[in-house]
Parts: C-alpha cells; structure tokens; sequence
C-alpha cells in the first residue's frame, strides 16, 4: 500500500486505540472500584453490579450507531470520527471524578451509568465509522490486511490497559489501588482522547466516500428507509456478528476475572496472562487479514466457528483449573488464535455487504444490537452462571453462539472480491480482481 493509505490507517487505528482504551479499562480495573460504588457485602455481587452498568453502556450502543452512522453517510467518515472521540473524553472524565458511594451513597453509580450510557452511544458509532474508513482508505487488494489493524487497535487500546494496570500493580498497595488509584487510567483516557481529537480533525476523507458524495445529494443517504433495503446484509451482520463478539469478549474483558475470581490466581499473575496473550493476538491480526486478501473471508470466519463450537468448553474447564501462569497463558493463546479467524477480517466484511451511501449506518445499526444482546451482556451471563453455581453452563452458551454463527458463515457469500466503488442499491454489479 502507498504512503496515502498507510497515512490514514495509522490516524484511524490511533484514534480507535484510544476510544477502545477507554471502553476496556472499566473493565479491567472493574475490581478494583466495585467497591468503591456499591454496599461491601458481597464480592460478586458488586461484580455483577458493575458488569450491570458495564453492559448497559452496550445498550446505547444502537443509539450511537444509529445517530453516528448517519453522521458518517450524511457528512463523512471524518465528522462521524472526531464526534465519537469527544464523547469518549466526557465519559472518560466523568468516571475519573465520580463521587464513591460513601461520598455520595448511589448518587456515584448513577455518575458511572450516565458515563457508560456516553461511551456506549460514542463505541457504538466507532466500530463502524472505523470499519468502514479503514476499508475504504485501503488498496482493494488488500482490504482484508487494512481493516485487521481495527483490532489490533482496539486490543492495543486494552494492552495499554492492562499494562498500566500492572505498572500501578507493582507501584501502588492493593489499599491504594482500590481507594484512588483506579482513577488514574480515566485520567489518562480523557488526556489521550484530547490528543484524538486534534489528530482526527486533521485527516483525510477517503476516496470513496468522496467520490459517491458528489455523485448523490439524495436526502436518503444514512436513513433507515435506505438501510431497509438492505435488510437482509443488515440480519446477516447480527448473525454473523453474534458468536464472535460473544467469543471475544470471553476470552479478552472477561479472562482477566475468570482467572481471579474462578480459577483463583492472584489478580496480579492473571492480569499479566491477559497482558502477554493479547499482544501476541494483535500480533495475528494482520497475517490474517492478509491471509483472507488472498483466500478469501469465508474461509477464516469459518475455521473459527468450527473451533469456537468445538474448544470453547474444554479451554474454559481447563482454565479454570490453570495454577499457574504459563498453563493459563497457553490456553488463552490457543482460544485468541481461534477468535482471530473473526476479529481479523469482521470489519471488512461487514462493510463490504454495503454501498457507500449506507456503508457507515449498515454497519453500525446492526453490529450494535448484536453486541447490546451479546457482546455486552457476556460477562454478566457468565458471572450469573457461577452466581447460580452452574458456571459450566456459560462455556455451553458460548459454544452455542459460535455454531449459530457457523451457519451463516456457510451460507453467506464471499466478500473479497466486491468493487466497492460500483455497489448501489441493488447488488454489485462487478468485482475487482484481488491478487
């Protein structure tokens, strides 16, 4: 790819680490402050409570797809980018000087929630505005490799995380950690989401969008009357989404706690599993989305349907009686390898079964209520499972999701190789040649 391409991949996956930082770090550092804002009673509990207010965020995910969608169909990729990252600064500002509940009793949690509800609407407009700027920015042939780096933003987004979390781990006492110290990464976020935003406010718009844009003035572009007929790409992303998102955030946001909380390792050594297998995971994602430049979507998407079906409830079982931390960090690597076939490649398909006038809002829509059912509510499913003392019950669900996915997977069409230059309305109407 020439230097034009590397130049806007590089502003949109620096902007996407930092909204994604943002969105994982209450998670992370979920242990830490669950206390600080509900009654001290009952450790799961105050999990639960937190992964509440945590999935709540994915909710509002719908709205902000559907309002930052339409921004980037009706005045660009660009407009759709720098909104997101300023609501991800407010939020991120927000959590950072919540008051705790015994300041302010549950007045602190209901600051969390309004602060989750503005990185819900600002996520929910980012994967998509994301996904599609970076496929369109890139070289045809190579889609794939291009739109990969989307994930390995967002999980450089948790590496920078999780490694803060380990740097306040080995400077600060546990005391501390929970009383003010798990305020320090939202500080940070709303910081690094200020430097997003100049960033952002000075990229390109992509070739793409421009050249569809002074073609169509129509008034429907970015509406859900023109995204309803598209209907059937818009059910088969919350299908094909489905498995996956539930799979990735089992073995990315909910790993961390798992290890701690179930398989009983000490936070320290299972923050530091999480640490050391995502960086080699983002390290896959663009072998293999340069793999699929050269075979094709379909067959990565489903080779990780088939090993989530399959691997899904022994590497749970075997996890949760991991002792140490190579036994646990070989397992979680065997389990991101497999979720790879999805996250490398997810965004490029989703936003190849779209034409431009739609492109952001079809992506949007349908990715956010599948995360909202899914995604989101993953690690609650799982800690209401163990809750209820039958946690192998999640290992079933998660298998579950992946196989309906799988089907899907079988059933869709090969995305390669469509020109999105030509997509209109109806169906492409030709294809370019991919090397």
């Amino acid at each position: 790819m020439g230097r034009e391409h590397w130049k806007k991949i590089w502003v949109g996956s620096a902007g996407n680490m930092v909204e994604w930082y943002d969105w994982f770090v209450y998670a992370s550092f979920a242990t830490y402050f669950a206390g600080a804002f509900f009654p001290d009673d009952n450790p799961t509990a105050q999990l639960m409570n937190t992964a509440g207010i945590f999935a709540v965020g994915f909710f509002m995910r719908p709205v902000g797809g559907w309002l930052l969608g339409r921004v980037g169909d009706r005045r660009g990729r660009k407009a759709a980018l720098t909104l997101t990252v300023t609501l991800m600064s407010a939020s991120a500002i927000l959590i950072a000087i919540a008051p705790t509940y015994a300041v302010a009793g549950y007045g602190g949690a209901a600051v969390l929630l309004v602060a989750r509800l503005l990185q819900g609407l600002s996520v929910g407009g980012e994967y998509a505005a994301s996904a599609t700027y970076l496929t369109e920015a890139s070289d045809p042939r190579r889609r794939g490799f291009a739109s990969s780096f989307q994930y390995v933003s967002m999980t450089a987004g948790q590496i920078v995380g999780l490694g803060l979390q380990i740097v306040l781990q080995r400077t600060m006492s546990d005391g501390a950690l929970h009383d003010y110290g798990w305020r320090i990464p939202f500080v940070l976020g709303a910081l690094g989401a200020a430097v997003v935003f100049y960033l952002r406010r000075n990229m390109l718009e992509t070739d793409v969008y421009e050249a569809e844009s002074v073609e169509d003035e129509g008034e429907e572009r970015g509406t859900l009357r023109a995204l309803w007929r598209h209907k059937r790409e818009a059910f088969l992303v919350i299908a094909l989404t489905m498995g996956g998102t539930v799979a990735y955030y089992t073995y990315t946001t909910y790993l961390t706690k798992y290890l701690s909380n179930s398989a009983g390792l000490p936070k320290q050594t299972a923050t530091l599993v999480s640490f050391t297998a995502l960086i080699v995971f983002a390290c896959l994602q663009p072998l293999a989305g340069r793999l699929s430049d050269r075979i094709g979507r379909r067959p990565l998407l489903i080779t990780f349907a088939v090993g989530s079906t399959l691997l899904t409830v022994p590497i749970m079982t075997l996890l949760k009686q991991a002792d140490s931390f190579w036994p646990a960090l070989g397992l979680a690597l065997l389990a991101l390898v497999v979720v790879t076939g999805y996250t490398s490649i997810n965004a490029c398909v989703k936003a190849e079964l779209f034409p431009t006038r739609v492109r952001a809002l079809g992506v949007a829509l349908p990715y956010a209520v599948a995360n909202a059912l899914f995604g989101g509510t993953a690690e609650y499913v799982a800690l209401w499972f163990k809750d209820a003392g039958a946690e192998s019950g999640f290992f079933w669900y998660v298998a579950a999701c992946a196989a309906v996915s799988l089907v899907v997977y079988v059933s869709m069409r090969e995305t390669r190789d469509l020109d999105l230059t030509r997509m209109k309305d109806g169906q492409p109407s030709s294809v370019t040649t991919a090397s």
